[in-house]
């Protein structure tokens, strides 16, 4: 009986050496011979929506009446003449997406880059072109009944808004070139046109000292092509450009596009 027992006790000992050098060598085998593999990554194709972005030029209009094109008899705006000097640089299909209001300022900008399909396509755009500001300052021509303080209070609030509307395009698209075009003087030809002169420029300036601030974000410069005969670019409202005008504010933001070869083909 004890001479079972003791057989039975190393039968038992043997089989769980074997299973344990068995389970020894299945792991070595497994931590050698696999790792070797590099591990596979998921290949996804190219969504529709993907390849089409690839095979053209987005472009995405935001700001207020002037990117609207409101005073061009032909409709066409400065975003119109934009696309008609990029299109005699590239033969790649441009699209446009104006989602300019009349009259907006720049709280209801920012208002508008909360909804969702805004900031899709924002997210989306190759380049982004903007006017806001004018109605902040200009106020339907109240501006010139404003003192000082309030201009200045009318000013810190704009920039305070500016500020959030870069920081909000930046976020939703971190790679398209923002164009921001600044504000002409309308009122170039009344008694206080320098004074006016004075509070365009000054608001240019802390528009363009908020642009700084973010990578690839260009102010573009317009007070000049406005500076002299003043009326001659201006429509029958005489505050908003004529075709004229808006044709050189298209022109002026086009020239400061480089397009890339891959733009070009």
């Amino acid at each position: 009986m004890r001479r079972s027992t003791v057989a039975l006790l190393i039968a038992v000992a043997a089989l769980s050496g074997v299973l344990w050098l068995g389970g020894l060598a299945l792991a070595v085998q497994d931590q050698f011979f696999s790792a070797a593999k590099p591990p596979t990554k998921e290949q996804r194709p190219p969504t529709a929506e993907t390849r089409q972005h690839d095979e053209k030029m987005d472009i995405v209009a935001l700001g207020d009446s002037l990117t609207r094109g409101t005073g061009d008899e032909s409709g066409k705006g400065y975003v119109g003449y934009m696309v008609d000097e990029l299109r005699r640089q590239t033969d790649k299909p441009i699209r446009v997406t104006n989602l300019a209001i009349r009259g907006l300022r720049s709280d209801g900008l920012l208002r508008q880059l909360g909804q969702p399909e805004i900031q899709r396509q924002v997210a989306m755009a190759d380049l982004i072109v903007m006017t806001i500001g004018g109605n902040d300052l200009f106020q339907g021509g109240e501006a010139l009944k404003l003192d000082r303080k309030q201009l200045n209070e009318a000013k810190r609030r704009y920039v305070a808004n500016l500020d959030r509307i870069f920081a909000a395009l930046r976020r939703f698209n971190s790679e398209a070139v923002i164009f921001a075009i600044g504000l002409y003087n309308p009122f170039g030809d009344l008694d206080d046109a320098k004074w006016t002169s004075a509070v365009v420029r000054d608001w240019n300036f802390a528009s363009a000292e908020v642009a700084a601030r973010y990578p690839n974000i260009v102010a573009v410069p317009t007070f000049d092509l406005f500076a002299l005969h003043v009326n001659d670019y201006l429509y029958s409202d005489h505050f908003h450009p004529n075709k004229e005008g808006y044709k050189r504010i298209g022109e002026r933001v086009a020239s400061l596009i480089t397009l890339t070869e891959e733009d070009e083909r």
